[in-house]
């Protein structure tokens, strides 16, 4: 069995927000690329030859190592969707473990997607195992209030909590108005304020950041006055219906102040599943990387 110890990579420095500004402005550009392997998506050349499950896993692995190395000159940031390697159990971990530690090798900043959310006791045991997997920022879902929240900011750590979804049936709730006027996404967009408040770095930007879908632009404009000082983590750009216009506003005059994410667009860019499909992976990747640092003003 493979072994990894990815606790043992050192912690950096400085603020886990200005850190994460930092390599952004680094390649001139707010983008993240988001890792969803599925195995029946994998390119043809690289599908295990033998259906069991450590040869599985072992494909998912190789090819996102692949995309960790053909993206590496445009993006800063990497995402995890940690369900697509829970679902292979014990060696599935392991293998999204080493990939953590071979994005941080590249440099890249790791998120772990993995949208927790439980009672204070319960979240600062996720919080620590997200650390110990060595992702400084981790996806949470802040319904159970500050308790549920606060342990994902120990030890310099940062969180994007669950706001406005991209997804098509997440207005069933987070539209609901509430008695003093505000909907749902709203009251959660500024309890992320108010706890975000004290943990600020020299960038004036929060270790708790949210995720907003791009898919909303009449709502993107509105909650990004409202979460001044978070960084807004936005997927839904492109294929999924969020425009340039519609991001736009997120960012301040610097391209800072959100991270656009694109997973699909990116590590399946290649039509067909056969030929180079690292060369499609790095030229979607540096396209992506050039149109939102246009759009966020980073790039002229």
């Amino acid at each position: 069995m493979k072994q990894c110890s990815p606790a043992a990579t050192p912690r950096v420095d400085g603020h886990v927000a200005d850190r994460l500004c930092a390599a952004l402005e680094q390649v001139q550009s707010p983008v993240c690329v988001g890792l969803d392997p599925v195995l029946e998506k994998l390119p043809a050349a690289i599908r295990p030859s033998v259906d069991d499950p450590q040869s599985r896993v072992d494909s998912i692995e190789s090819f996102c190592m692949g995309v960790l190395d053909s993206i590496v000159d445009h993006i800063a940031v990497v995402k995890f969707q940690s369900a697509c390697f829970e679902r292979h159990g014990s060696i599935g971990m392991e293998a999204m473990a080493r990939l953590i530690l071979a994005a941080k090798e590249r440099s890249l900043l790791p998120i772990l997607d993995a949208k927790r959310g439980d009672i204070g006791i319960s979240a600062s045991h996720y919080a620590v195992a997200g650390r110990e997997l060595g992702c400084d920022w981790m996806t949470i879902n802040g319904w159970l209030g500050a308790d549920g929240i606060d342990p994902f900011l120990l030890d310099n750590s940062g969180a994007f909590v669950l706001v406005r979804t991209s997804n098509p049936s997440g207005e069933q709730m987070q539209n609901l108005v509430l008695e003093d006027g505000r909907t749902v996404s709203e009251a959660m967009a500024d309890l992320v304020v108010q706890i975000g408040a004290g943990h600020v770095g020299d960038s004036g930007y929060s270790s708790l950041g949210a995720v907003v879908g791009a898919t909303h632009p009449d709502e993107l404009s509105t909650l990004r006055e409202r979460l001044a000082g978070s960084i807004l983590l936005l997927p839904g750009y492109g294929a999924q219906g969020g425009t340039a216009d519609g991001i736009r506003p997120c960012f301040d005059q610097n391209g800072l102040g959100a991270v656009v994410t694109s997973s699909r667009g990116i590590i399946y860019s290649q039509a067909g599943g056969h030929g180079d499909w690292k060369k499609c992976v790095r030229e979607s990747a540096a396209t992506f990387s050039d149109e939102i640092g246009r759009i966020s003003g980073m790039r002229s």
